[in-house]
């Protein structure tokens, strides 16, 4: 029997962010178009690699392409440097702006555990619109709103956790979504990237390690973390799979998995059959970072670095994470000129809506990975930035360059720029 004509597993997403909803949309993309046709052609542009990497399902060939035309093409010279970023009508923007998933979501439901700080708030009521938009129930939850909110959200959970056939969720560091898992009974466990996290997360299940941030710095072994231990181990075992437990990561990053773990290769077909391709504009474009935020790169030596790319290459346009504080970004604007802009939603979604730069700047980070697969076929380059080890905190973790370094080192289809020169 087709598996589209037996009943579809009823399927639960917890998400923190709004990449994790993007890359829910993602998978439920890929896996209807995998349960229409088991054995797909691969995958255009890079995918994952390593063993355990399985074909890339969903992609037939481009699912972003129109029938009967040719790749696509970036546009012609001279498109205005105007628009880009904004948030705009996320739905009226783009060559197949319609929903594109359908009923094949009608057994999803995304539970968005909503956090404190407001510029993720508002990023992810823009991905939980878009998600409403195609079909998928969306469950807000104020999960960390005051003392009593943790026990009405899990207690409000449990029907659904236990009726679950497949749990999705989108950061297995979560302390929140760990205690959820040790309350299901589902035996499918998806995990979606939430951006290059993900790729620590793989090398920590494969050394069967404990589940620790990357750019956290000592042993983890306070008395929250002690009290915690005993759930942290137990969403580890869920997250290991075995006898008629199934484990898949979904995923744009480079990632090897142990044994046992399906890695499905997120092409990020969902985002390229939504929206455009973009109006490309004559200037170069720079991705902002959090890591001055997480306490691993310095904040004078960023903003140096930031200011010796924008002189180097162009830049005009600053693209700000969702988490760089406001008084760095001022710092940004006043003392460097850049233009900053602040998304609605992940960068992913705003560059292939456009308009965007020809050429995009970046340091070490998820975007590297994710944006030439959002944007294959549009001739927009991406070009990233190693991070001296000159500009690192005294509490980075002694991770952190190595982490780095890999993420520059195994992304594709960019181009790689020397460090910018750092002051004395």
């Amino acid at each position: 029997m087709p598996r589209d004509a037996a009943r579809r597993p009823e399927t639960l997403a917890f998400v923190e962010s709004p990449v994790q909803l993007l890359n829910v949309l993602e998978w439920a993309y890929t896996d209807a178009l995998r349960a229409a046709d088991p054995d797909p052609p691969p995958a255009p542009g890079p995918a994952p690699a390593g063993p355990g990497a399985a074909p890339a399902p969903g992609a037939t060939p481009d699912p972003g392409a129109v029938p009967g035309q040719g790749p696509e093409q970036p546009p012609a010279d001279g498109a205005d440097d105007t628009g880009g970023g904004d948030g705009g009508d996320a739905t009226a923007t783009g060559t197949s702006g319609a929903p594109v998933l359908g009923a094949a979501v009608s057994s999803l439901t995304i539970v968005v555990l909503s956090p404190h700080d407001p510029m993720t708030r508002g990023q992810l009521r823009r991905m939980a619109e878009l998600a409403r938009d195609e079909g998928v129930t969306v469950r807000w939850e104020e999960a960390r709103g005051g003392a009593g909110a943790p026990f009405r959200t899990v207690g409000g959970l449990s029907g659904p956790l236990r009726r679950a056939d497949r749990i999705v969720i989108g950061d297995p560091f979560s302390r929140y979504v760990q205690l959820l898992l040790t309350l299901t009974r589902a035996r499918d466990l998806v995990v979606v990237d939430d951006g290059t996290a993900t790729m620590e997360f793989i090398s920590q299940l494969a050394r069967g390690e404990r589940l620790v941030r990357w750019h956290r710095r000592g042993s983890g072994r306070g008395a929250r973390d002690v009290v915690f231990a005993p759930v942290s181990a137990t969403a580890r075992r869920r997250l290991t799979p075995g006898g008629d437990r199934r484990v898949e990561v979904f995923s744009s990053m480079p990632v090897e998995p142990p044994p046992g773990v399906t890695v499905t290769p997120n092409s990020f077909a969902w985002t390229r059959a939504r929206f455009g391709p973009p109006r490309l504009t004559q200037g170069t474009d720079l991705v902002g970072t959090s890591l001055v935020e997480t306490g691993v790169v310095d904040l004078d030596r960023y903003l140096e670095a930031v200011a010796e790319l924008a002189r180097t290459h162009g830049a005009t346009r600053y693209f700000a994470h969702r988490r760089e504080s406001a008084d760095k970004l001022h710092r940004v604007s006043a003392e460097i000129g850049l233009e900053v802009v602040r998304p609605d939603l992940p960068l992913e979604l705003i560059a292939r809506r456009g308009p965007i730069g020809r050429t995009i700047l970046s340091f070490p980070s998820t975007v590297v990975h994710t944006l030439p697969l959002a944007l294959a076929g549009t001739g927009v380059r991406v070009a990233v930035c190693d991070v001296d080890p000159a500009w690192l905190t005294r509490d980075a973790s002694p991770r952190a360059q190595g982490f780095l370094s890999g993420v520059t080192g195994t992304a594709r289809d960019v181009h790689r720029l020397k460090s910018a020169p750092s002051t004395p």
